[in-house]
């Protein structure tokens, strides 16, 4: 059997640089991972050899503003007009009409973004954690779906999200309480899920009250380096690349709500392709088991598919397994015609 190996590419035009990981057949079905904040192309790690070796024709960018893509140094930048550029950009680059998007926190925004922009590019959609027609449209479209009886209005006005908020109003303190130690930052945040969260505010909640992710503190407090997530050596690779390009790129994405919001007003509403919506049920931040956080998407995708996984945020990297599993039998069950365009099966 060939020996699977993953390459080190990138893409560059006229507007922008991205960087990906490629592996899988050249002529298999295409499908591109996308990753949220504050991660790398490096978070599909556990994906990118289960589906090449499937027979896909798999890509993993970083997003602009991390890794080896393009860093700027402007709010606008990051808007997901221009995020859902890169993307159209790097599809048309590997000559392919359309594939199957996969999308993780920001990662999810831009997905629904582009599913909704860009229907005739998408064959199939999943993605995990964040539910659509929610924050791809900014933070205002979420407001009504907090559950109110964990969050008060007159208590926490924006919730779980009551950190988003925070970068508008604080972002050079946002900021810089993050680039003083990447490293304690990456490795405070990458943290399984636990149910001894369930019905408890989201620490979230608590950024504006407290004056900052850390409280007083300037600077992420050394915890241990959860081990069921992320290795040593992949706990470094995300702290060099956040150490390089800062996390002004990344915490920009929150700063472009209202033009992210202006870019889908005449977009899409439905949905027809095949979605799949992974449920992380120790999420307390995009928390959809309670709350009314899914019921847009819901609404307004008409051939969708939704499973729960027992874990938190960073679901991919916590529970590869589970996550494949339910991906592979997604495939098999919802979008069985892509398996005919296999290298080998054609």
């Amino acid at each position: 059997m060939k020996k699977l190996t993953i390459e080190s590419r990138s893409v560059q035009t006229a507007r922008h640089s991205t960087h990906y990981l490629a592996a899988g057949p050249a002529d298999g079905p295409l499908m591109i991972f996308v990753h949220g904040w504050p991660e790398l192309s490096l978070s599909w790690r556990h994906q990118i050899p289960v589906f090449a070796g499937l027979g896909f024709c798999v890509v993993a960018p970083d997003m602009r503003g991390y890794g080896l893509s393009t860093n700027y140094r402007t709010h606008a930048a990051y808007a997901q007009s221009e995020v859902v550029k890169d993307m159209i950009e790097l599809i048309d680059h590997l000559g392919r009409e359309r594939a199957i998007w996969v999308g993780h926190d920001w990662g999810c925004a831009t997905v629904w973004s582009l599913a909704r922009l860009h229907a005739d590019r998408c064959t199939a959609v999943v993605n995990l954690c964040v539910p659509g027609f929610t924050l791809e449209e900014g933070l205002e479209s979420v407001r009504e779906t907090i559950d109110r009886t964990l969050y008060p209005e007159a208590e926490y006005p924006f919730g779980q999200w009551e950190y988003m908020k925070f970068y508008e109003e604080n972002f050079a303190r946002a900021t810089s309480a993050f680039d003083a130690n990447p490293y304690d930052t990456a490795k405070l945040l990458f943290r399984k899920g636990s149910p001894e969260g369930t019905g408890l505010p989201a620490s979230t909640a608590m950024v504006r009250r407290n004056g900052g992710w850390f409280g007083l503190l300037d600077a992420a407090p050394d915890l241990p380096r959860d081990g069921d997530v992320i290795t040593e050596d992949e706990l470094e690779t995300y702290a060099e690349s956040l150490r390089r390009n800062t996390f002004f790129g990344p915490d920009s994405y929150y700063m472009n709500h209202r033009a992210n919001a202006e870019l889908l007003a005449h977009a899409a509403t439905k949905l027809t392709m095949p979605v799949l919506f992974l449920h992380a049920r120790y999420d307390y931040v995009c928390e959809t088991m309670i709350s009314r956080l899914a019921e847009p998407m819901r609404a307004r995708c008409t051939d969708l598919l939704e499973r729960v996984i027992d874990s938190g945020h960073w679901m991919a990297q916590e529970k590869p397994l589970e996550v494949n599993a339910a991906m592979v039998d997604w495939l098999v069950t919802r979008v069985g015609s892509i398996w005919s365009t296999l290298p080998g099966v054609r």
